[in-house]
């Protein structure tokens, strides 16, 4: 299905597939926290959003109460290899990669086509926004840090699982009240169809990201595709 032209004012983009190649994440930011999350929680354990993170992981995992960080530990890193969604642990990959990236041992991958794409929008009037499974700090970073330069300043907001489930329609409604727009002024990029079928349940419009690099080559979609940020037309208009 052909990407049609859309008209909305505000653009909702996911990470992983979409602005950003899912090899990047995998093979790169996932193995740099696990490799390092032990030494960041012993180095900052006195910070209270690390002290949080962690009882929240306890109490997450079922660890009696005073359970020792070396149990909790074990949790954290099975969580992470299963690239299971549970906040304190995206809280603390967050505060990881953004440690590695401050230090110059990152940098983030966003695809050329997806910069130019966001820049273009963001120069049209359209309000930009990022929903992924990282923590909002990640996002921050990465696109602070990207390949394609400092990309921070397009995006007028962020939101990450402490909305609510990225396959839930209800955090689709969430976010649209957060940025005081009714749903169908927005249009949420993906490359998930169970993410992109819970924000059309919420009334946004919805587009899915078939790009070579990340998708199946047989992958179909009910939703209108594109495999480049360059086949997306977005305007911005008055509703």
């Amino acid at each position: 299905m052909k990407a049609a032209r859309i008209v909305a004012r505000a653009v909702l983009v996911d990470i992983e597939g979409t602005t950003s190649t899912i090899a990047f994440v995998h093979d790169v930011l996932f193995p740099y926290a696990d490799e390092h999350l032990d030494a960041y929680v012993a180095a900052h354990r006195a910070d209270p959003e690390v002290a949080q993170a962690m009882l929240d992981a306890a109490q997450l995992a079922g660890e009696a109460a005073g359970a020792g960080d070396s149990a909790i530990l074990v949790h954290l890193h099975h969580w992470l290899r299963e690239d299971l969604k549970v906040t304190p642990l995206k809280t603390l990959q967050g505060m990881i990669w953004a440690e590695g990236f401050a230090q110059k041992r990152l940098r983030g991958h966003v695809y050329h086509d997806a910069a130019e794409g966001l820049r273009r929008w963001h120069s049209a009037g359209l309000r930009l926004y990022v929903y992924s499974s990282g923590s909002i700090e990640a996002q921050r970073v990465l696109f602070e840090n990207s390949t394609e330069g400092d990309l921070s300043a397009l995006f007028s907001g962020n939101f990450d699982t402490t909305t609510g489930p990225k396959r839930a329609a209800a955090s689709y409604g969430s976010i649209a009240a957060a940025i005081d727009l009714p749903p169908g002024e927005v249009v949420f990029l993906s490359d998930v169809d169970a993410e992109l079928d819970a924000a059309r349940a919420a009334g946004m419009q919805t587009l899915r990201l078939l790009r070579p690099a990340d998708t199946p080559p047989a992958a179909t979609t009910t939703h209108p595709s594109a495999t480049t940020f360059d086949e997306i037309e977005i305007t911005s208009a008055p509703f």
